[in-house]
């Protein structure tokens, strides 16, 4: 095999892999089950308390 074949398929699975993380973190992101957790996360720099983990 050669070096620009390797390239090329590195390149190739590399763009496939970052294209599935960035979906996968849209879906996420914007499931309806996941807004409790955007509102408690955003109102965590107005509260006096620690943050809780969990």
């Amino acid at each position: 095999m050669s070096y620009h074949l390797l390239r090329e398929l590195a390149d190739s699975f590399g763009l496939l892999f970052l294209v599935i993380v960035f979906v996968t973190a849209v879906i996420r992101a914007f499931r309806p089950g996941a807004r409790p957790h955007h509102l408690n996360a955003s109102l965590i720099p107005l509260s006096d308390e620690e943050p809780r983990h969990g």
